[in-house]
């Protein structure tokens, strides 16, 4: 800031800081940048004015000079199963890129982040990453679960509603009460979906506070986290502590172990990377596999359980699992955090107050983590499911292909009872290149699940899939269909097979008729225009974090 306000020849830059109604007094002090994620159209973004409000107050308690600016959020589940979603992961790379330009022509000294949902907390992680000054994460929070028929509910009880309700096993008064009271606060959507995966993750990182994923968007606490989060900013800047500091290899190990325990959202395994990417860190798939391999899968929230957010806050939350992990050393405690302390220090008598939200590690789940990375001759880059929300039947499938070359043409199928027991459904052209920008496809697997077929009907994409989705869903088939990839030689009724205990996924087809197929492949385009057009242009592997080279 001093570099840019001091001296003769920056009056004028001075001139049009009092032209904001900035007195000298607060030009003497560090300026810090709340990047506001508030917007009105967002469940999720919806508070975050009153999380701003205390971040300002904290930091001004500490003596700094908070300045707000905003960044973009797109809403998933509004965007969820018709051309929006296309708009969704996009976002990441224009989040971080926005944050870095405002933050390098302005000159700030330090930043606090206030995001909430799936893009915005992995963007500004990226631009936290390229710009290297002290920054605190503060999240808007999570959503309370709703109650319905007497049980906790969310999004994705929603859209497995609108399956049971085709399949004609609800009624219309059944659904409107599924509307009504499904996501009944402000918040990110009250599971283990993508925006909880990631706030959590932060946590394990390092970049942000105790509590910063799990305590409820509703709970004064939450004010309280944010004016902690100004504070803290402060104090990170008289240590001269920055991202690159605090997100070493180490800690994204650490997020990778967490990750499996926690049972987070299969994006994590794009984000992840395109964050250490920023970070000049490689994370493959291959180390996720690793990793997932030692690592023990200790909590079942929705969609993979019946708990929520709410009850892993009050269970201990992440710090609670990082303890139980670091039980068996599975963690790296060393590492430095936004608090000034090592990771080991945060965590220490953080004990875990529900065996039955949070198993003990020596009573998991499974031994193996809660996400898995398939490779075959359909996937050799890799392709991702989430291992924990997976029915023990269908760990290991075998049946015929049923094609559609995209999403919507899926979900007519579905729908019209097309889809039968036994099937793989295969969506391509969805991927990062393909749709572009690797869709979610919440719907077809909702409808799935709701019509009862979760038991015995898989599917596999080039694209992605919620965070809130179940069930034998494997997502991030690489290279994808509009990369040449296998997914694209795919035809109707060749037999599929699913391992996900030996991490495989194969299309049983001969070799000679694969290099066959291979040989003669060509890949379908599509007219595309503006943003898209240059971001299909531009965007790597899924495999790889689907980053922008």
């Amino acid at each position: 800031m001093k570099k840019i306000i001091k001296g003769v020849g920056n009056a004028p830059h001075r001139s049009l800081y009092h032209a904001l109604g900035m007195t000298n007094e607060e030009l003497e002090k560090p300026m810090i940048g709340i990047v506001s994620s508030y917007n009105e159209i967002v469940p999720g973004h919806m508070n975050l004015d009153k999380i701003v409000e205390a971040v300002r107050m904290g930091v001004a308690m500490a003596g700094g000079n908070p300045v707000v600016f905003p960044a973009i959020a797109v809403c998933d589940g509004i965007a969820m199963g018709h051309e929006g979603m296309k708009y969704s992961l996009v976002t990441r790379d224009l989040i971080a890129d926005s944050t870095e330009a405002m933050v390098r022509a302005h000159g700030f000294d330090a930043l606090v982040m206030v995001p909430n949902c799936d893009k915005n907390v992995p963007g500004l992680l990226m631009a936290a990453a390229r710009l290297n000054i002290p920054t605190v994460f503060v999240s808007g929070g999570p959503m309370l679960a709703g109650r319905v028929g007497g049980k906790k509910r969310s999004l994705s009880s929603m859209f497995e509603a609108v399956g049971q309700y085709n399949a004609g096993k609800i009624g219309e008064c059944e659904l409107e009460e599924f509307e009504c009271k499904v996501c009944p606060t402000c918040g990110s959507c009250s599971g283990m979906y993508t925006a909880n995966s990631m706030n959590c993750l932060t946590e394990v990182l390092g970049m942000g506070l105790k509590g910063n994923g799990t305590i409820p968007a509703v709970y004064s606490s939450r004010i309280e986290l944010a004016k902690h989060a100004g504070m803290a900013v402060m104090e990170m800047l008289e240590k001269n502590i920055r991202p690159l500091d605090i997100m070493t290899e180490k800690a994204f190990m650490n997020a990778l172990a967490v990750d499996m325990a926690l049972g987070c959202s299969t994006n994590s395994m794009l984000h992840l990377p395109a964050i250490a990417h920023e970070c000049g860190i490689d994370i493959d798939l291959d180390i996720a596999n690793r990793i997932s391999a030692k690592t023990p899968n200790l909590c079942h929230l929705a969609p993979a359980g019946p708990t929520y957010m709410e009850d892993l806050n009050e269970a201990g939350g992440v710090y609670a699992v990082m303890n139980e992990l670091n039980k068996k050393d599975l963690l790296y405690t060393d590492c430095i955090t936004v608090t000034g302390k090592t990771v080991g220090e945060n965590i220490k008598n953080c004990v875990n107050r529900d065996p039955e939200v949070i198993r003990p590690i020596e009573n998991p789940y499974s031994t193996t983590g809660g996400i898995a990375v398939l490779k075959g001759n359909l996937a050799p880059e890799g392709s991702v499911v989430k291992r924990s929300a997976v029915l023990p039947e269908m760990l290991v499938h075998e049946g015929p292909a049923r094609v559609f070359d995209c999403e919507e043409d899926a979900q007519a199928a579905i729908d019209a009872g097309k889809i039968n027991s036994g099937d793989v459904v295969v969506i391509r052209y969805e991927g990062p290149k393909g749709g572009p920008g690797m869709r979610e496809m919440l719907n077809p697997t909702s409808a799935i699940m709701g019509m009862g077929l979760g038991s015995s009907v898989a599917l596999i994409t080039d694209g992605r899939f919620s965070g809130a989705t179940r069930g034998a869903c494997i997502g991030h088939v690489s290279p994808e269909a509009a990369s040449g990839g296998a997914i694209g030689i795919v035809k109707e009724g060749d037999i599929i097979s699913i391992n996900i205990p030996e991490n495989t996924l194969e299309l049983k087809i001969s070799e000679e008729e694969f290099a066959s197929r291979m040989a003669s492949f060509v890949p379908k385009t599509k007219p595309l225009s503006g943003y898209l057009k240059r971001y299909a242009a531009l965007v790597s592997s899924g495999a790889k974090g689907a980053i922008l080279n």
